[in-house]
């Protein structure tokens, strides 16, 4: 059983996680090919699709982010319960419509070559699908199983912040494997085995504690 004070610890490690992306997404805002991540991709940011879908991916992710932590809070799903719907909107609506869309089309064009590019293409077909299914059964009011595949969408949500985990852990370890292979692995560690853990969250009935009483 997951106990209270690490749920909430979980909490604010992603708001923390969340916080600091945003601070990697400010520099961003100077629409300008020579900063940071970009300085590796002057090869396709000449492409417009490709641009404008990095943009707006990296600058709607910190909501999405935000947004899908407060489904899972059963103090918010229990006191304040516009605010997990208000927030589920947010989430739903900014991942299919905004950053997922954005992801798929970046994916196409991932550095590494094909297996990275393969991965998260992967990653951004299943974030929308399984965002989509999870909405779909909201509507026919399956609450237990909307939760169970939004925490799926959410586990992959996160693969944001596990791919920059992973790379920091690789680099402080000098990890001995050249940066083509480092970043494949990673590619599918940050999503993959986000996704064994919340299937194993959903083993425990992690969702079905959210609406006890």
């Amino acid at each position: 059983m997951i106990s209270k004070s690490l749920k909430w610890l979980f909490f604010f490690l992603v708001l923390y996680a969340s916080y600091l992306l945003l601070l990697l997404s400010l520099p961003y805002l100077a629409l300008k090919p020579n900063i940071e991540f970009l300085l590796t991709k002057q090869f396709v940011y000449h492409v417009d699709i490709w641009r404008w879908s990095f943009y707006i991916h990296v600058f709607s992710s910190v909501f999405v982010i935000v947004s899908g932590l407060f489904q899972f809070n059963r103090w918010t799903i229990k006191r304040y319960p516009k605010i997990h719907k208000v927030s589920g909107y947010v989430y739903v609506s900014c991942l299919l419509l905004i950053s997922g869309p954005g992801a798929l089309v970046m994916s196409l064009y991932a550095n590494g070559g094909f297996w990275p590019q393969l991965s998260f293409t992967l990653l951004s077909i299943l974030w929308i699908g399984f965002t989509l299914y999870a909405l779909v059964l909201v509507y026919k009011k399956r609450y237990v199983d909307h939760g169970k595949w939004l925490l799926r969408s959410y586990a992959l949500t996160l693969s944001a912040v596990t791919l920059r985990f992973y790379l920091m852990v690789f680099d402080y370890f000098d990890v001995p494997l050249g940066p083509v292979e480092s970043y494949t692995i990673v590619a599918y560690a940050s999503w993959i085995l986000n996704l064994i853990v919340a299937e194993w969250m959903i083993r425990r009935k992690f969702v079905e504690k959210l609406f006890m009483e």
